[in-house]
């Protein structure tokens, strides 16, 4: 009999995990966004809470919680709208500077703060300030510009040049605000106005809608809180963060729970314990098909009726889990960053917002071009982040193209398009509907679209008063932006074949070529790899193609270090070719961490990270300046700054040596 061999313990652990995440438990039911909308909202109280009461220094931002009737008159009493005198309307009958009316003056004068004592009788008349109480008899206020003192050794005494009708220049008692008056009804917002309405009658204390509060937790075995040290495979939590800033935003209140490991005892006693403390509950992460997301299945089991969406139909945004429990909303946002804010905006905040009395949150949306082709997801409708810009026949979009993880993706948005469920792709050249992020957009001053250089940040950093985007689209991507007109100016760094000379080839009619500086591209590797010590760069090139095992990393199609890599190989397809990120620090990054060996970056970001640096080649960063757009003051300001010795400094210190200006 043939014995059978069985692995260790730890072993078959292993084996068992790695089942796990090959089967990928699925989605309990994939749904479309309107209908995970009805499912929740069945489901849900939208009534405003119970209001609180709340000094009126805290109530600004706030939702009245029932109506407010004033409990005085404003003004409080007959009140002069000028300086002048009061008197008695009749008597300045028929007053002109031909013929004036002469009133003796009393021996008093009626100043803020201070109550009249004397009556205005027949032919008299008492000096007021603005502000000042209507004396007893008076009906009316004559301008001090109407008048002339009378200067003689008797009583003193005005002649008035202009008659006066009654009740001129004076607001009467509750004229503004009547005692008893609803003066701000219930569901309405405070701003600053309502704060001074509320202090003109006196009132300190307002009742108000009580903010819903809101606990908001992480989870994740790689999630690290921000000020904690970085360790390998960790990030730091920023979506705890994102989303108790956006429920603020929202209306409520966050409760902040912190980040918890993927351990079901310890994020299900989490979850309870924030369910009853708190109106709502929103976690991030742990509701995809991986072996370690876990958060749906607490959820299934903390109370009726439980998940009633965990999949829909949205990209980014589909591991959206959404629960009522016991009758308190409870929501699982996925853990990439882009998505976990579209989901909470889309689902989360209209709860908020309802229960926080505030009225929904209408979306505001502009046409705009779309200059390139959006490949989509059949079966998922799709929201693309993108920028915006001023084109030449109006907004143009251009997709932020950084993904669901990326924490810059939504802040770095104006607004978003929709493509629909059954198209495959946004055709180039589409005029498209984007929602706004926010109710309004400022285009930015200046638009700059191609290979990006953190020298770049030094110059835009010079430019006083002026906004600046730019759009990282690759060398190839700027020229082509460039000659549609879709940008003030396009950073490149390409190399003519023919001649090695650096970005002249890429003129066209309309487009200028600026210099900008000489930065150095080389071989960069880890200053412990022996296989490249002391070499140089062709040397450690040769190296790298020889060794099988030797892993590089390469760049993205239409960047101007690629065309340098593959004029480098001369046709070779090395191991890790097919990595392509699209920046010089990926490149570094994926070095250092040891995910590849070898690849070719700035000599900057070398030093950045600490690696070993063999020299190529220099290189010209150059800008391709679109004429028609050369005389606006942002770009007049940015060669300006080109030319500042100041900012050229600060470019030498990293490293680069500006072109001559």
């Amino acid at each position: 009999m043939t014995a059978r061999f069985e692995p260790a313990s730890a072993e078959r652990d292993l084996i068992a995990a790695i089942r796990r995440a090959a089967r990928q438990e699925q989605f309990l039911e994939v749904v479309s966004a309107e209908e995970a909308r009805a499912r929740f909202a069945r489901h849900l109280d939208l009534a405003p809470l119970p209001g609180e009461t709340v000094a009126l220094a805290a109530a600004l931002g706030r939702v009245l919680a029932c109506d407010v009737t004033a409990p005085i008159d404003v003004p409080p009493f007959d009140r002069a709208n000028v300086d002048g005198f009061a008197l008695r309307s009749a008597d300045s009958s028929g007053a002109s500077d031909t013929a004036p009316r002469r009133f003796r003056l009393n021996g008093e004068v009626v100043v803020c703060g201070h109550a009249p004592a004397l009556e205005v009788e027949l032919g008299s008349a008492t000096t007021i300030a603005t502000g000042g109480v209507v004396p007893r008899g008076a009906d009316a206020v004559v301008m001090i510009e109407h008048t002339e003192l009378v200067e003689d050794e008797g009583a003193p005494a005005i002649d008035v040049r202009r008659a006066v009708s009654p009740g001129q220049f004076v607001s009467y008692a509750g004229s503004d605000i009547a005692r008893g008056e609803v003066v701000l009804r219930r569901g309405t917002r405070i701003s600053s106005r309502e704060i001074g309405m509320l202090a003109a009658c006196g009132i300190a204390e307002v009742d108000v809608v009580r903010k819903p509060q809101v606990a908001v937790l992480s989870t994740g075995d790689e999630l690290v809180a921000p000020g904690g040290a970085l360790g390998p495979a960790r990030v730091y939590d920023s979506n705890g963060a994102i989303i108790a800033a956006a429920v603020v935003e929202a209306g409520g209140e966050p409760v902040p729970f912190g980040a918890f490991p993927d351990n079901e005892t310890a994020l299900e006693l989490a979850m309870r314990t924030a369910l009853e403390a708190c109106d709502l509950v929103v976690l991030s992460g742990g509701t995809s098909k991986g072996a370690g997301d876990l958060s749906h299945r607490i959820v299934s089991k903390l109370g009726h009726p439980g998940i009633l969406v965990h999949g829909v139909a949205l990209k980014p945004g589909k591991p959206l889990c959404l629960a009522v429990v016991d009758g308190k909303p409870l929501a699982v946002l996925p853990g990439f960053p882009t998505s976990a804010i579209f989901t909470f905006h889309a689902f989360v905040a209209p709860a908020i917002r309802a229960r926080a009395g505030l009225p929904p949150e209408a979306a505001r949306t502009i046409e705009a071009d779309v200059p390139v082709r959006i490949a989509s997801e059949l079966g998922r409708k799709e929201f693309v982040l993108v920028a915006l810009v001023a084109g030449e026949q109006g907004p143009v979009a251009f997709p932020t193209a950084k993904g669901s993880g990326s924490v810059t993706s939504f802040s770095q948005a104006d607004g978003f398009l929709e493509i629909d469920a059954l198209a495959s792709a946004l055709d180039a050249g589409t005029r498209a509907r984007v929602t706004l992020i926010g109710q309004t957009v400022a285009l930015p001053d200046l638009v700059i679209m191609g290979s990006h250089d953190i020298a770049l940040d030094v110059v835009l950093g010079a430019l006083p008063g002026f906004t600046a985007r730019t759009i990282a689209v690759g060398s190839q991507g700027g020229v082509t932006a460039a000659g549609r007109g879709e940008c003030d100016l396009a950073p490149v760094h390409l190399v003519d074949a023919q001649t090695g000379i650096y970005n002249a080839h890429l003129l066209r009619p309309g487009l200028a070529l600026i210099k900008g500086w000489q930065r150095m591209q080389g071989f960069v590797y880890r200053t412990d790899d022996v296989r490249f010590a002391e070499k140089s760069s062709a040397d450690a090139i040769a190296a790298a193609l020889a060794d099988p095992r030797c892993l590089m990393v390469n760049r993205n199609a239409g960047a101007g270090t690629r065309v340098l890599i593959d004029k480098l190989l001369n046709g070779a397809r090395p191991p890790g070719y097919s990595n392509q990120p699209r920046s010089h620090n990926a490149v570094a990054a994926a070095v250092a961490q040891g995910r590849a060996d070898w690849g070719i970056a700035i000599s900057t970001v070398a030093r950045l990270y600490g690696l070993g640096f063999l020299p190529i080649a220099p290189e010209d960063y150059d800008f391709l300046l679109v004429e028609s757009r050369r005389d606006r003051p942002a770009v007049q300001s940015f060669l300006a700054a080109l030319r500042d010795e100041t900012v050229r400094e600060k470019i030498r210190a990293l490293g680069m040596r500006p072109a001559d200006a």
